[in-house]
């Protein structure tokens, strides 16, 4: 996700991404220890992704 697209987001729908990304990160660890896993590069990707979100939603309850 980009970052722009991030700060369009209302907090609750923030939450509700990281959930959503949490869990792939863990459909994607578990399959990567099977060795069922196809893009080792998405791993990072997802992770990222949770960053950038958990860094906009605490700059965003930092201004409020």
């Amino acid at each position: 996700m980009k970052v722009q697209e991030i700060r369009d987001l209302t907090k609750d729908e923030i939450d509700a991404k990281v959930e959503k990304f949490k869990k792939e990160y863990f459909e994607l660890r578990v399959q990567a220890k099977t060795g069922k896993l196809e893009k080792q590069a998405r791993l990072k990707a997802v992770k990222r992704d949770i960053a950038r979100l958990l860094t906009i939603k605490n700059e965003l309850s930092k201004k409020a």
